[in-house]
């Protein structure tokens, strides 16, 4: 094997996203193409409007192809303008002017660079949002069927790593659901409406692109003071127009405001992604936590080869919650330092946006390769409910110690009930006597309950509850458009 030299990031330290749908999405070509996707729908939009001519607009969108353009120059004269949209526009100009030379004036017209980089980055934020929305969806039905097959499978709850009282497996894959359905309500959100356009100018003012409308709309008019000035344009208007026609061209939001140092698009949908990944990251740790060898409740879909350990030939590792899980750990952390890229100094923030870039890409990265990777593990858990009776027969009846404890507390008033269970316990657990047999031998238990009924209530199986009506309940949540 030959030694490979400098290339694109081929994911090696992302597995996460490593042949997922969103990989291609956010890469270097799919950025490149967003940004002159926003090139293009700037001069159609004009066009419609009559700032550009119509043929000048279809000459740009026909040059606007990302296969025509060398991603790696275009990175490397980056360096000298301190971001990609400067010599993109000029390769584009030239390119336009193969074809049409008269078009190529109409390049970026009135525009700035971070018009087109924010709004490219908002069509590759719709992009991967859809892919998310999908994959939540999907992994939200498999819950679902998870859930109601599973309404009754009791199981031990655990709370602070130990057994608690008992529940139900449907009410945990339930409870799953919620959040993941949660999580596609917050990219949906931000979908329909919160990834807007990107129209400011300069300076905010869109002055450059008022300009030239006025130029546009002089023509032939006679010389006069306000000729070639938007002194005599309808300046609200057009804005208004320009808005509206950039959205349609590009499907995205209009814009409330130009928000090249506000920053609520990009902080919205930093937000969004971090929930997604927390809670498709409590769905992964608690697989890991039931895959274990001692637990065993669950199993990860089984395929070829997966999860095999270099040095123990024995084991299956949880590779699906292992990469659903790297990837919660890591966006929260992106995500907040996109938000602290709030804090841009006056109209356009020399770094604060530049910091952005990588932080948001590996936001809908890790976001889009976790969602994508949830599926499988949705889709293809393996349910052991035998393994699940089993466990809770390790500590047995203690389970419904607070069954009991109620049943006392009428007689023997709550606090002297909760101190005999608690010592009652911990003599089964030391003894390895049956909790039914210790709490039988004392007098002030026999007084009070029968020892069949005592059998009753330390049977765990008979105390999960409102499990099966929470998870009822849960269950008529709709999971949303598809």
């Amino acid at each position: 094997m030959t030694a490979a030299g400098p290339g694109p990031d081929a994911g090696l330290l992302a597995p996460v996203c490593a042949g997922t749908p969103v990989e291609a999405a956010v890469d270097d070509r799919a950025w490149l193409q967003a940004m002159l996707d926003a090139e293009a729908a700037l001069a159609r939009a004009q066009s419609t409007l009559g700032t550009v001519p119509p043929g000048a607009a279809a000459a740009i969108t026909e040059a606007a192809r990302a296969e025509l353009f060398d991603v790696r120059a275009l990175a490397l004269a980056a360096r000298e303008t301190a971001n990609p949209v400067v010599p993109l526009v000029r390769e584009l100009t030239r390119l336009v002017a193969l074809g049409d030379p008269a078009a190529a004036e109409y390049v970026h017209r009135g525009s700035t660079s971070q018009d087109v980089f924010d709004t490219g980055a908002m069509l590759v934020s719709a992009r991967v949002a859809r892919l998310l929305l999908a994959d939540l969806r999907r992994t939200a039905d498999a819950l679902y069927d998870l859930a109601a097959a599973h309404r009754d499978t009791p199981m031990a709850g655990r709370t602070l790593a130990l057994h608690a009282v008992p529940t139900t497996f449907g009410l945990k894959a339930a409870g799953w659901r919620d959040l993941v359905l949660d999580a596609a309500d917050r990219v949906a959100g931000v979908l329909e409406g919160g990834l807007p356009v990107s129209l400011g100018g300069a300076a905010g003012t869109l002055a450059g692109y008022l300009e030239y409308a006025a130029i546009a709309a002089a023509g032939d008019a006679p010389a006069g003071p306000d000729r070639g000035t938007s002194a005599g344009l309808d300046r609200g208007g057009y804005l208004d127009a320009l808005n509206g026609a950039f959205a349609a061209e590009t499907g995205l939001a209009r814009q409330r405001t130009p928000w090249h140092s506000l920053r609520t698009p990009v902080a919205d949908l930093a937000a969004a992604l971090a929930f997604t990944t927390g809670a498709l990251g409590k769905i992964a740790v608690d697989v890991q936590s039931m895959v274990r060898t001692e637990v065993d409740e669950v199993a990860e879909p089984a395929v070829a080869g997966r999860g095999r350990s270099s040095a123990m030939p024995h084991k299956r590792n949880p590779v699906l919650a292992t990469l659903i899980r790297s990837a919660a750990l890591q966006v929260p952390a992106l995500a907040a330092g996109l938000t602290q890229c709030m804090l841009a100094e006056d109209e356009r923030s020399p770094g604060v946006w530049h910091a952005e870039w990588p932080l948001l890409r590996g936001c809908l990265r890790l976001a889009g390769g976790a969602a994508h990777t949830a599926v499988e593990l949705a889709e293809g858990l393996v349910v052991r409910p035998d393994r699940m009776r089993d466990n809770l027969r390790v500590t047995g009846s203690q389970m419904a110690s607070e069954r009991v404890a109620a049943a006392l507390a009428s007689g023997l008033g709550r606090g002297r009930a909760q101190e005999l269970l608690a010592e009652a316990s911990a003599t089964a657990r030391h003894t390895g006597r049956p909790l039914a047999e210790v709490l039988a031998a004392l007098p002030g238990v026999a007084a009070c309950l029968d020892p069949r009924v005592l059998s009753v209530l330390l049977d765990p199986l008979g105390y999960t509850g409102a499990a099966g009506p929470l998870v009822d309940r849960a269950l008529e949540r709709p999971a949303g458009p598809a």
